[in-house]
């Protein structure tokens, strides 16, 4: 059983969640990170059983466990009759083999777990396509040591795959002929968005985008200044196609709004590169909308998450910090949130949810000029 059809499956394997407290993650809440990847394994329609917080001091190379710790998580599995276990962090493809190895589980990290999630909220043919490529490179990643049965040896004289060539080569040349054969149908629906953005640009109609962290509450904002019906779930990755529609202010045209995919801590980077096609539009951009969960305890590490992101896509554009969900702060919680946000220029505070929780936004987009 593969490890996307193991996340699949209804009649769940006994599920570890291991929550890993590692020493580059810069949280200040780490609960608020362990939450979110509940949150993430929740959003996967994925069932667990036990959960195991482990702190780590140092990052071991080879099983990014230290061994104490990975003969901890082994009694533990041992003693729950673990199966499955989903990890918190990134791993490499060594890591994954050595820790499946010695604690006899199937391990599915973080990694794994957010391209499972991509698969199941990715509706356009695009979207597919972009998530596809990003699960083949890590597929492909993950060829090496999967059995002796890979490395047999299978070419004979005369066959196409050549003399010599063992399965494993051969899978990973039939990965790499599919990668290159959906880049392929890509690139032509990217040429597409490009003849649609120079009619644009040659229009000159401004182009606001919604950027900010997964489940900030941009699909509700632009609902609610469009009229749009985008799904605007409490869900991590509950949207992925970008939406894109004109932004009227009493009445009168200001240009275009567009959704755009939410991002994460420790965002896979191929799920980054499979969607710079996509997030491109960005370095197009007349203003960015960074929308904020204020009532996230960890906001100002999101903002430093996107921040990233964009300094990674090469975007420098205006920015509008938006806010939002300033509803869910009590007047204590909201006077000291005004004054942790005043090096945030422009901004404004927001509640998406309700006319006048989101007249701000309005308002600063009806002086706005692109």
């Amino acid at each position: 059983m593969t490890r996307a059809q193991n996340l699949d499956t209804r009649a769940h394997p006994e599920t570890l969640a291991l929550c890993i407290q590692a020493p580059y993650n810069k949280t200040k809440n780490i609960q608020s990170y362990f939450d979110e990847f509940f949150n993430l394994i929740k959003s996967n329609g994925t069932l667990y059983d036990h959960a195991l917080i482990v702190k780590l001091r140092e990052i071991h190379p080879n099983t990014f466990l230290t061994p104490g710790k990975l003969e901890e998580v082994r009694e533990f599995c041992a003693e729950k009759n673990i199966k499955q276990v989903i990890i918190s962090e990134p791993l490499t493809a060594q890591q994954e083999r050595k820790i499946e190895d010695y604690i006899g589980c199937i391990v599915v990290d973080r990694t794994m777990l957010i391209l499972d999630i991509f698969k199941k909220a990715a509706h356009s043919a695009e979207g597919k396509m972009q998530v596809e490529v990003a699960y083949l490179e890590h597929k492909k990643t993950r060829l090496a040591g999967k059995g002796i049965h890979l490395e047999q040896q299978r070419g004979t004289i005369g066959v196409m795959s050549g003399f010599g060539e063992t399965l494993k080569e051969k899978e990973k040349r039939f990965i790499e002929n599919l990668i290159n054969k959906i880049n392929r149908q890509l690139h032509q629906l990217q040429t597409r968005r490009d003849t649609q953005r120079k009619q644009r640009i040659a229009s000159k109609v401004p182009h606001l985008c919604l950027i900010g962290y997964t489940n900030a509450g941009k699909s509700t904002i632009i609902n609610a200044l469009t009229k749009a019906s985008v799904l605007a779930e409490d869900k991590l990755f509950a949207t992925l196609d970008t939406t894109t529609r004109e932004l009227y202010i009493d009445g009168a045209k200001k240009g275009l709004i567009s959704d755009t995919v939410g991002f994460i801590q420790y965002l896979p980077h191929k799920l980054i590169d499979a969607f710079k096609s996509t997030l491109s539009e960005l370095q197009y951009a007349s203003l960015l909308l960074h929308v904020i969960d204020c009532a996230d305890p960890d906001w100002q590490v999101h903002i430093e998450v996107v921040h990233e992101i964009l300094q990674d896509l090469e975007v420098d554009k205006p920015v509008l910090y938006v806010f939002n969900k300033a509803d869910r702060l009590n007047e204590e919680e909201l006077a000291t949130f005004n004054v942790a946000i005043e090096a945030y220029e422009p901004r404004v505070l927001i509640a998406a949810t309700s006319k006048p929780g989101i007249e701000p936004l309005i308002a600063y987009l009806r002086t706005w000029h692109g």
